[in-house]
């Protein structure tokens, strides 16, 4: 469970990156940079006059890191627990496939290259729908060609 704090923290940030995101961010930071464009020659493009433009975008686009970053997880945390529930309820699905983004990347390669073996057995069948599993596919094709 979440702390009050912390659902708070989430439930605003969840705000902002929607607002942000939005057409109408994109115009008021446009219309921003318009303005600031336009008081060049007031302040006769003076150092100042350009610090606060430079010091305002760093300020915004160091936050935005955090919240694009934010976004990104959630939706990839989101999209693997998705990934997941197919795999798992999927008869003859690898179940070595879930939760395989915890994994080192050597076992990534192992998994690779079951999967290389599993296109080049797919390839060798005549039926397309045959295939389900890494382990399937070799019984079914040791069992047909007794190798």
């Amino acid at each position: 469970m979440q702390s009050g704090l912390s659902k708070k923290i989430e439930l605003f940030s969840g705000y902002i990156t929607r607002r942000t995101g939005s057409a109408s961010a994109f115009f008021l930071a446009s219309g921003v940079i318009l303005i600031w464009a336009f008081t060049g020659p007031v302040f006769q493009y003076s150092d100042t006059w350009q610090l606060v433009i430079n010091t305002s975008t760093t300020i915004v686009t160091f936050l935005m890191v955090f919240l694009i970053q934010r976004a990104q997880n959630k939706d990839a945390l989101a999209i693997q627990l998705k990934l997941n529930e197919i795999v798992a309820a999927l008869k003859g699905a690898s179940n070595r496939l879930i939760d395989v983004e915890e994994v080192s990347e050597e076992e990534l390669e192992i998994l690779r290259d079951h999967f290389k073996a599993l296109a080049r057995l797919a390839r060798s069948e005549r039926d397309i729908h045959r295939s389900h599993s890494i382990d399937e596919a070799e019984r079914r094709h040791v069992a047909k060609h007794g190798q």
